[in-house]
């Protein structure tokens, strides 16, 4: 296991932390939209610092690593971040920026009563 050093030209996700777990996938192109799939996803490991637009995670010796054009994911700790709601609403918008058609094939939510 070694450090990876990720630079980011945008700012990162708010919802990144420490502790998550980053993936990478080089997604092909097929009409200007993207394309990629679950299969083709690489795991990289730990993230273990962020300090602005600069990510360092742990990687495997025999992973090959993310280039400049690989889309960059990660997921929470489970065991720490549970899915479920906090507040009092939530607020989606989902735009297509591109002139090609797209479609998204689910949006999930999750609603209970937590108080009267």
């Amino acid at each position: 296991m070694e450090d990876f050093t990720l630079t980011f030209g945008n700012d990162l996700n708010i919802s990144v932390q420490v502790g998550d777990i980053l993936y990478y996938t080089n997604p092909t192109t097929e009409d200007g939209v993207g394309i990629s799939s679950q299969a083709d996803i690489v795991r990289v490991g730990k993230i273990l610092t962020i300090a602005g637009r600069v990510m360092t995670c742990e990687i495997e010796t025999t992973t090959v690593p993310p280039n400049d054009d690989s889309f960059i994911l990660f997921s929470k700790d489970s065991r720490v971040n549970m899915s479920s709601p906090v507040g009092y609403y939530g607020l989606a918008k989902f735009k297509n920026d591109s002139t090609v058609k797209g479609e998204m094939f689910a949006a999930s939510c999750d609603v209970f009563e937590s108080s009267k």
